[in-house]
């Protein structure tokens, strides 16, 4: 569960030490949790509270930094954006960190400029031990933004359609070019390669989500380790380590199959000691605010680790250990429900999926029907058990009703009626509501069958009693209109 922790103000720095290992190890400390989350609560940079942000949102808080940074732009982007490079320490162990190499993954971005925050923080906050040892010990360069043409969009790939992560080789984006040329250039012993992963990844052998993934990648098809995956592997050891104890549970790992193309793999193989780290869900995290918490934490907490070396008590083995990824997480999952084809009646689990649109601020979540049959080996953020319950078909009010005149109470009274949908004026199409059930205008009336690959649109009725409306994905309990505060479009 989501950790909350009281410390005081001030620090001492014995709170950061918690062990020493033994004596032919490396001298281990470890960073508090409790620390780290103090740390991130006093630098968050407060201007970005959500994850959809272009390039005009990052500029000024780059242009911002103090004389502890350097500021390059490394070039543009395929539409004239510039792409930055910011540098940090005078240390001799190089590291480089690259974030939104897929424009709509923009969690470790975030996070990034917290981080940055916390590097120029004073010197009487408590911290300084910490960010002493990153100064003195590191050369840390970070690329913030690597994609900012499809940062601007929300898309995933660059201007041209390519994805960036699989331009390693051909060389076919600037975007890729630049990448490539600052590893080269640079040389780092580490790299951090900082993605966002689907909310559908469960943990293995788990129903809880694969909210933080790591991997470091394999060099060659035959997924050997040598010294530089050995060291990221043990990296990541210690960011597990640390997640443990705030997410228990909720840490997954990539499988390791070699990609020729991706960047990550093939840095690993230039010599980089490369992790990957993907940002997934975590219940009631919509915009990903704790999520880059927890990637602030982790990526200060493997600095300093890498600066003290703290990362060389950690074993391969340890890695090996941690679960991989699964892919059985549905955001909703209707079990055991009675549902009827011709005269058969039969026992299904129903499987949905919602995508993401987005309105400026407003996120809005389109359900689709992914899976019908024995789900038994799958989990739901949202689960029903529907044993004695019936799915029924609703029915549509075609009159027209003015969208001003369907209150919450007149669409509550419709759907326990039996309409799942109603109609309204055509001037309303594609305004924004609240309202617990479909609204649509002429020529757009919804499919209230169904089945496999459909809007879910349905009633859970027990002893001829409705229970509860599926709308677009959403549950509402009609016996007291509960959950059902949710963004839709006037179809």
């Amino acid at each position: 569960m989501k950790s909350s922790f009281r410390i005081p103000v001030i620090f001492t720095l014995l709170s950061i030490l918690l062990y020493s290992c033994q004596e032919n190890r490396v001298k281990t400390e470890v960073i508090n949790p409790e620390i780290l989350e103090s740390a991130f609560k006093q630098y968050k940079e407060k201007s970005i509270d959500n994850r959809r942000f272009g390039y005009q949102v990052i500029a000024p808080l780059i242009a911002k930094r103090h004389a502890l940074f350097e500021n390059n732009v490394l070039g543009e982007s395929v539409e004239g954006r510039p792409i930055h490079l910011l540098s940090y320490g005078k240390g001799e162990r190089r590291v480089l960190l690259w974030s939104q190499m897929h424009g709509n993954e923009s969690t470790a971005t975030m996070a990034l400029f917290d981080l940055f925050n916390f590097l120029e923080g004073s010197a009487e906050d408590g911290f300084e031990s910490i960010r002493q040892a990153i100064r003195e010990n590191l050369c840390l360069r970070f690329i913030p933004m690597l994609n900012p043409d499809g940062a601007e969009k929300f898309k995933r790939r660059n201007a041209q359609q390519i994805d960036l992560n699989r331009d390693a080789v051909r060389q076919s984006s600037p975007e890729g070019i630049i990448l490539k040329n600052v590893r080269d250039e640079f040389n780092p012993e580490f790299g951090f390669n900082l993605h966002d992963q689907n909310r559908y990844y469960n943990v293995e052998g788990s129903s809880l989500p694969a909210t933080i993934s790591f991997l470091a990648p394999a060099y060659n098809e035959a997924r050997e380790v040598n010294a530089v995956r050995s060291k990221a592997m043990k990296v990541i050891v210690g960011m597990n380590h640390l997640l443990q104890q705030v997410v228990p549970g909720q840490v997954g790992k990539y499988n390791d199959s070699f990609e020729p193309r991706a960047f990550g793999d093939n840095i690993q193989k230039w010599g980089t000691s490369t992790i990957l780290i993907e940002s997934g869900a975590y219940p009631g995290d919509p915009e990903k605010q704790y999520i880059r918490q927890l990637n602030f934490m982790i990526l200060l907490d493997a600095l300093y680790g890498i600066a003290t070396e703290r990362y060389l008590n950690y074993t391969e083995e340890q890695y090996i250990a941690i679960p991989e990824n699964d892919s059985k997480l549905m955001d909703l999952l209707i079990r055991n429900v009675e549902t009827v084809v011709g005269d058969k009646a039969y026992l299904t689990d129903i499987g949905i999926k919602s995508s993401e649109e987005f309105l400026d601020s407003l996120i809005l979540m389109k359900g689709n029907i992914v899976d019908w049959g024995d789900l038994s080996v799958y989990h739901g953020y949202q689960e029903i058990d529907a044993n004695g319950m019936v799915l029924e078909r609703g029915k549509i009010w075609t009159e027209t009703i003015p969208l001003e005149k369907l209150t919450e109470k007149r669409a509550l009274d419709l759907l326990r009626e039996g309409y799942l949908a109603v109609a309204t004026e055509k001037t309303n199409q594609g305004q924004a509501h609240q309202l617990p059930l479909v609204v649509f205008t002429e020529g757009n009336e919804p499919d209230v069958n169904t089945t496999l690959d459909k809007s879910p649109l349905f009633f859970l009725s027990k002893k001829g009693e409705k229970k509860m409306a599926i709308v677009n994905g959403h549950v509402i309990r009609l016996d007291n209109g509960e959950n059902f505060s949710f963004w839709q479009l006037v179809e």
